[in-house]
């Protein structure tokens, strides 16, 4: 009786899933769609168990009423490029933007590609966006992609720095500034967004919300700081051996970026004070994230409207000795994705690999809309349906110009463009200190993932890409 009851019961949420996705002729009947993006932000969430201390509650109770995607990768691990893969639904791959570089207006690729935003307004939405959601904004002939705007405020910051060292870049400083939430641009955007969820609209909306925090500088208000005890916080952990069977191809990431390297942070005493800010950032994110969602409840569209939750790419503080993101390791891809609304179940999170890719199709399934058939992900409806509903297709991330990652269920495969790879067992290896490249008992696996890596992949759009200038700069001093 209990199994025929859970089959039932799964069945069920199956219907009612693909009913929500039955394509309608009367845009009225769609449901909303509540898209919030978040910069840099990785898996330390309560809802994904990245780091024990955490304090994320608003997402935590979002993710509990939803589904999260607790095996969900970045296409892009960098800014511009991440998002144009998630606006457009296509691959770095095909669009050619592996960097931070070009507007998504400027790659030829995606001329006749409308943003989700263009798709939905296309298709009877009116569309609303505040924050930051493309890298470079709505502009050119993305102008009347959004109907209205919500702004895209601006943080203050102070005259002097606060606690970086006189040679980091001004991007990497960090500390409790401004002293309230009510100056900063996160918080200014939430109760905007609050504000226009109150209101009533003639037709259903898709608002895009793109909240800035914990990007670098890091500077959020002293009661976030006073969340956590930098002394006892936990660090991650990272062995002195744990680079010793990595191959050299991305081990000098950071020789072109603004972002210290290990060493630095680690001459100047600074990975407690780092974490210590990226932390209370992610705090202050999840309070904005908050202020939109109580809005949304209160508000007449509580019952009809979606709402997923992702970000960009995942942020290093210190693994493998790195900071920042571009690697293709899992603190650099591994995202926060999650779905709550109507006809979405609460329920456990599912482990299937997904991508930042399978948003758009999987928002244009959920309400109804025809298919587009420049999409490259995969609709999560099946997995929205049952979480354990499995999935061939593997999450592909893509870093820089033939450097890709294959992230199975269980798996990461890293080919790199001199042919160097790495394989990690995420059962027994979650934090990837384990090479298996190279392990013959591991080949078949290995040939299993290897055959999802891309078969044609766009040249960078720039012409000259940043790790080329870091090459020939590495070179130069070593002459």
């Amino acid at each position: 009786m209990t199994t025929n009851f859970a089959s039932l019961l799964i069945l069920g949420l199956a219907f009612s899933c693909a009913a929500a996705a039955e394509p309608s002729d009367d845009p009225g009947s769609r449901p909303n769609v509540l898209f919030i993006a978040i910069d840099d932000l990785n898996d330390w969430t309560g809802f994904l168990e990245g780091h024990p201390q955490t304090a994320t509650p608003h997402m935590d109770a979002l993710a509990l009423r939803g589904r999260s995607f607790a095996n969900a990768h970045c296409a892009v691990p960098v800014c511009s490029a991440s998002r144009v893969c998630v606006m457009s639904g296509v691959a770095a791959t095909t669009h050619g933007s592996y960097e931070i570089g070009p507007r998504y207006e400027e790659l030829p690729a995606l001329a006749d590609v409308p943003t989700i935003q263009r798709y939905f307004k296309d298709n009877g939405y009116y569309t609303l966006s505040g924050g930051k959601v493309l890298h470079h904004g709505f502009s050119g002939r993305l102008t009347a992609d959004i109907d209205r705007s919500l702004g895209r405020p601006k943080s203050p910051t102070p005259k002097k720095p606060l606690n970086r060292p006189p040679h980091w870049s001004k991007a990497w400083d960090w500390g409790a500034f401004p002293e309230d939430d009510a100056e900063t641009a996160d918080f200014q955007l939430a109760n905007t967004a609050a504000e226009a969820l109150q209101e009533d609209f003639d037709k259903p909306f898709f608002m895009s919300v793109g909240f800035f925090r914990p990007h670098v500088p890091l500077y959020v208000p002293p009661k976030w700081f006073d969340l956590y005890d930098a002394e006892k916080l936990s660090l991650p952990p990272n062995p002195g051996s744990d680079l010793d069977d990595l191959p050299k191809s991305f081990l000098s990431i950071n020789d072109y970026a603004v972002a210290p390297t290990h060493a630095e942070v680690v001459e100047h005493g600074k990975q407690r004070s780092l974490t210590h800010a990226y932390l209370a950032s992610i705090s202050f994110v999840d309070h904005c994230v908050g202020i939109v969602l109580d809005a949304l409840e209160s508000s007449p569209h509580a019952d009809d409207t979606l709402i997923v939750l992702w970000s960009d790419h995942g942020f290093h503080l210190s693994e493998k000795r790195h900071w920042a993101k571009r690697t293709l390791w899992e603190e650099s891809t591994r995202v926060p994705l999650l779905f709550a609304g109507p006809d979405i179940q609460a329920g456990k999170p599912c482990l299937e690999p997904s991508s930042l890719l399978d948003i758009y199709p999987t928002l244009v399934e959920l309400c109804g809309l025809p298919a587009n058939s420049h999409l490259e992900g995969v609709s999560l409806v099946p997995q929205l349906a049952d979480p354990l509903t499995s999935r061939e297709r593997p999450a592909i991330t893509s870093s820089y110009f033939d450097n890709h990652s294959v992230r199975s269920r269980d798996w990461r495969l890293i080919v790199y463009d001199d042919a160097s790879e790495e394989l990690y067992d995420h059962r027994s290896d979650p934090d990837e200190f384990h090479n298996l490249a190279g392990d013959p008992t591991r080949q078949a696996m290995r040939d299993r993932l290897a055959r999802w890596l891309p078969k044609e992949t766009a040249p960078e759009f720039k012409n000259e890409s940043e790790r080329s200038r870091a090459r020939s700069r590495s070179r130069a001093g070593q002459e």
